[in-house]
């Protein structure tokens, strides 16, 4: 059981701003700027691709309205929307979570992006390989 299940299983106290049948977002107590938003499924998966395709939709259906109370509250005109997958990807918390992180000034997320450059026979394969999966 992860810290989120006890926050869904009100077992820990949270900062409730949104909740449905399917979604909580609550404010993140280590947050990285002014209103910084966690939104989670209750379905208890660890990583995004195990979870239900129902509990994913109610999870996309809710973020561009929980972003635009963050920005109404914080007066923020940016902001990042987060979520990792597994230790090495920097996830903590091993299950589905997305931040909504407002950038203010110089608070929010600092994102550093090394670009490469996709290789015209890489792509054909990656396109065929998740092509197949997709129909699998």
């Amino acid at each position: 059981m992860t810290v989120f299940s006890k926050i869904i299983a009100g077992e820990i106290p949270c900062h409730r701003v949104y909740e449905d049948e399917h979604v909580l977002a609550f404010l993140d107590i280590g947050p990285v700027s002014d209103g910084h938003l966690l939104v989670i499924p209750k379905e208890p998966k660890a990583f995004l691709h195990e979870l239900s395709d129902e509990s994913a939709a109610a999870v996309g259906r809710v973020l561009p309205r929980l972003a635009r109370a963050v920005m109404a509250a914080t007066g923020a005109k940016d902001y990042n929307i987060l979520q990792n997958n597994g230790a090495d990807a920097h996830q903590a918390v091993f299950h589905v979570h997305f931040h909504i992180i407002p950038r203010i000034g110089s608070a929010g997320l600092g994102v550093g992006w090394n670009s490469g450059k996709l290789d015209g026979a890489r792509a054909k394969d990656l396109v065929t390989k998740m092509q197949a999966a997709l129909r699998a």
